[in-house]
């Protein structure tokens, strides 16, 4: 086999439609376009997104009663774990928003905080947050620790 045997595999290689170039060519006059219209011209043709002049779906969108609506009510509370108490703390320690943010676990003092029961604690820690799982609670107090809840108020502190 030399350079000049080669050559592509058979109904491998097509060529392409020249458009409008003639009757001859079989796609002479519109080109295949049809007769008049929007989409018959050059540049003619509707973004993807266009339903008709209504106002298509991304726009809508906003709107949609459950899709962008905002609760003000709602509260969330920032989760912090026995576990990383354990870590974070030595024994006998305050556990407060106050002292999370210097440890890292909180990154503002105004958030809520809600202790979890995720791992095991084996140091009496003296534990002031807004909310306490059951099972935190329980594993503080074995160890020897106390619980004090902090009052809140929905406006007071941020919701979101």
């Amino acid at each position: 086999m030399k350079l000049h045997d080669l050559h592509p595999a058979e109904g491998s290689k097509k060529n392409r439609k020249r458009k409008g170039r003639g009757i001859s060519a079989g796609q002479g006059k519109t080109a295949g376009r049809g007769t008049k219209g929007q989409n018959s011209r050059s540049g003619g043709g509707v973004p993807a997104y266009f339903e008709g002049g209504s106002l298509p779906l991304v726009r809508k969108l906003p709107f949609v009663r459950g899709y962008g609506f905002f609760n003000p009510y709602k509260v969330e509370f920032l989760p912090v774990n026995v576990d990383d108490l354990s870590r974070r703390f030595e024994s006998g320690a305050e556990v407060a928003p106050e002292t999370l943010v210097e440890v890292g676990l909180l990154g503002d003092v105004k958030d809520l905080v809600v202790v979890l029961g995720r791992g095991e604690l084996d140091r009496p820690l003296h534990v002031k947050v807004h909310r306490v799982s059951k099972s935190a609670r329980e594993k503080i107090e074995a160890a020897g620790g106390s619980v004090e809840l902090l009052p809140w108020q929905r406006g007071g502190y941020r919701t979101r």
